[in-house]
């Protein structure tokens, strides 16, 4: 049971009551002769405030007075009439409020006690009634440090544990309680001596509480509440997105607080490298959109050189200047700054690799590395840097605390490509505008080793072809009148953009092997069958899972008998999605420095891929060989022995063919022991091979190949057929049938 006498409503008029005493104490001052103890005042429909009451002589009856404070949070204006009334209210078990420094200017980053604070609010406002979401002024002095502060504070959450009822008597004030077991929220209370305070730091504040009554601070997730990851629009990065999502944004995610306690410190760069179009800016670009951040500064790596002497390094320290100024005024609570560098192997090349001893690039990569992880840390910055070239970068950069999360951005697999063809077709498909019969998946399997780029190229390439249909090109380019509603991209679209206009840059080099496939394969004898069953052995324990994945083999055999088109035809065959050809002709006027980059280049290549298959046609030629001397390249040697025993990356799988017409020259510099199979290719060794090939080749006709028909015994006639059979495949008809009466006559 419990008493409670209701009383009429009240009309009051406000006042301004300025002294710092009454400011501090954050009680509303009436007469004497009005209410005793808290008052709930309603200024409005939903807008009820309570408060506690002071009495003080100076006031007349009728008046109340308000703090700045009480006002701003009650919105309460000079002379306005409120209706207020005595209050019967819960009282409070713990209560939370969030604080900062009334005045910026009074701002400091030393420690203060939150122990200390709460003991000193229990005895400033013991018995007074608080309502969530309520401002108010608190004032102590620290005795360690000697020093007065005024905080800002703001109720957040209030607990309730038990009633508590007054009424007044003629005589004296009634109290009664009414227990509760646990603490439940409620909206306004009475602090009691016990009550249990709680401070948090408020958002954005510098305030530096510790101590026991420090609560969890207020904490802006990271992630940005908005964001939607099935809209990102990334395809074919998922685990790539994934990797960095773990190493570099996990972390963040967390309060400050919990940090602290791991003793943690956040990732600071990320490196993301990889071929030309496999989505690295994309990437970058939707990762400063999903966090919950400042607008990230995105920089091109030569935009930071400058003509002027030490501006260069001047840009640097500009980009770092904002996350410096906010870490030192708000610490572990600033929010996080994005540094994309685009094309930063720009101005990050390895030390000293630069003419001149005084080189700006030097002293920018210095500047850069002192700024990520020098003496002041700031863990408060997130450094994106892509690049096309990891190898030329310092390697300072890349150790950790720096660029440390280095995540390889390569070309899609079929599931990637799948989804980065129903991105690009996604506004086609809700407008209607593609034809039922394009196949996106039919698509995904044939464009292998596409990047997005490339992919994107080919759906634009298709649509031109589409729209191309309905320019009436005569006298005058004319627009169909209809083309709006009659324009659909097609399959024959896509079939033509495939054959015509895109060609992956980290595909099938289909031009190089047709110069070797261009005449035809001929089956001359079980050494061709041979050969190519050995072949498709090596391919099989290329994509082995149990094997190593690299699996090199060199085909020698005399001049003219065939090498190259049997190892293009392995290539091809293999129906790996890269292939590379590596052509002595492709390196006519090369140094020996220029033939190495090339080597080298060429191997980086084709471990863009899964699977790839890369072919050095006559080896020899290469390496500059000549028999007068001898004579050949010792450096270019010396790189291709060490690309040959360089294994791949895991997950990447390498076959390397070779071509070779001097196996004694090969064996004489111990490049046969770096290939782990040898083939041999061997000349057509009877008359009945030379005239199988002739059969096939169609170069002759019956009657003619009847006359041509060599014994067995005649083997001169056999050794002179030889030279002529290579020469008369190159000839055309008119020419061979020129050389065909002289080879006729010399026969008879």
């Amino acid at each position: 049971m419990y008493y409670k006498k209701l009383i009429e409503r009240l009309r009051f008029s406000t006042l301004s009551k300025q002294s710092s005493t009454h400011i501090l104490c954050f009680r509303c001052i009436v007469s004497v002769l009005d209410f005793f103890r808290h008052v709930l005042m309603q200024t409005g429909p939903g807008h009820r405030y309570i408060f506690t009451i002071r009495n003080h002589p100076s006031m007349k009856r009728g008046e109340i007075a308000f703090a700045i404070a009480q006002r701003k949070w009650a919105v309460l204006s000079l002379d306005q009439e409120v209706h207020v009334q005595p209050f019967c209210f819960k009282c409070i078990g713990s209560m939370t409020l969030s604080a900062d420094f009334q005045l910026k200017k009074n701002a400091t980053v030393d420690p203060l006690n939150s122990d200390f604070m709460a003991r000193e609010f229990s005895m400033q406002f013991a018995g007074m009634a608080f309502t969530k979401g309520q401002l108010l002024v608190f004032q102590f002095t620290d005795p360690e440090k000697g020093k007065t502060f005024t905080l800002s504070l703001i109720v957040k959450n209030i607990d309730g544990l038990f009633y508590l009822s007054f009424a007044k008597t003629s005589s004296n004030i009634i109290t009664i309680w009414s227990e509760k077991s646990k603490p439940f929220p409620i909206e306004c209370g009475q602090l009691l001596p016990n009550s249990v305070i709680i401070f948090d730091k408020e958002e954005g504040s510098s305030i530096n509480l510790v101590g026991k009554s420090k609560g969890k601070s207020a904490f802006r997730s990271i992630i940005n509440p908005d964001w939607d990851f099935q809209k990102m629009g990334i395809g074919g990065l998922d685990k790539e997105f994934s990797g960095i999502f773990r190493r570099a944004f996990a972390s963040r995610v967390f309060p400050p607080e919990f940090i602290e306690q791991l003793g943690m410190k956040h990732v600071r760069g990320i490196l993301l490298f990889g071929p030309p179009g496999t989505g690295k800016t994309l990437m970058a670009r939707q990762i400063g959109k999903m966090l919950n951040a400042r607008e990230p500064k995105i920089v091109n790596g030569p935009q930071i050189l400058d003509k002027y002497v030490g501006e260069s390094e001047s840009n640097v320290r500009k980009l770092f200047a904002d996350a410096e100024e906010e870490w030192r005024r708000c610490g572990s609570n600033s929010g996080l700054h994005i540094i994309i560098f685009d094309e930063i192997d720009a101005i990050c090349k390895q030390r000293g690799s630069m003419a001149g001893s005084s080189s700006v690039h030097d002293t920018v990569v210095n500047q850069l590395l002192s700024k990520m992880d020098g003496v002041e840390q700031l863990n408060n910055i997130l450094v994106i840097g892509m690049t096309n070239r990891k190898d030329m970068i310092d390697e300072a950069l890349l150790r950790p605390g720096r660029l440390e999360v280095q995540m390889e951005v390569s070309l899609p697999d079929e599931f990637g490509r799948l989804q980065i063809f129903k991105i690009h077709t996604s506004r086609m498909r809700e407008y209607k505008k593609l034809n039922p019969d394009v196949n996106l998946e039919e698509l995904a399997k044939r464009t292998k080793n596409f990047s997005g780029a490339e992919i994107e190229g080919l759906v634009r390439a298709a649509q031109s072809s589409a729209m191309n249909r309905l320019v009436k090109a005569g006298g005058k380019v004319q627009l169909d009148d209809d083309a709006v509603d009659k324009l659909m991209v097609n399959a024959a679209d896509f079939e033509y953009a495939l054959e015509h206009d895109i060609k992956p840059a980290f595909g099938r080099s289909d031009e190089s092997l047709e110069k070797f496939l261009r005449r035809g394969m001929v089956v001359w004898g079980s050494d061709v069958t041979r050969i190519l069953e050995e072949g498709a052995r090596l391919v099989e324990e290329t994509v082995n899972p149990d094997a190593g994945g690299f699996v090199t083999a060199v085909l020698a055999g005399a001049p003219r008998t065939g090498k190259s088109f049997l190892a293009a035809e392995i290539a091809r065959t293999s129906d790996f999605p890269l292939i590379k050809v590596v052509s002595p002709g492709d390196m006519v006027g090369f140094s020996e420095s220029a033939k190495c980059q090339a080597l080298r280049k060429a191997f980086a290549d084709a471990l863009r891929s899964k699977l790839s298959v890369l072919l050095i046609d006559n080896v020899e030629r290469l390496l500059d060989y000549s028999p007068v001397g001898p004579r050949f390249s010792n450096l270019v040697l010396q790189a291709l022995l060490v690309l040959l025993n360089e294994p791949p990356p895991a997950g990447h799988r390498l076959l390397v063919l070779a071509t070779s017409s001097n196996r004694s020259f090969l064996r004489e510099l111990e490049l046969v022991n770096a290939f782990g199979h040898v083939i041999d290719v061997p000349v057509l060794s009877t008359p009945a091979h030379i005239m199988h090939v002739l059969y096939e080749s169609d170069v002759f006709t019956e009657k003619e190949l009847q006359k041509l028909n060599i014994g067995h015994n005649n083997l001169e006639t056999y050794r002179q057929c030889v030279p002529l059979f290579f020469i008369l495949l190159k000839l055309t008809f008119r020419q061979y049938c020129l050389l065909l009466s002289r080879l006729l006559r010399s026969f008879h």
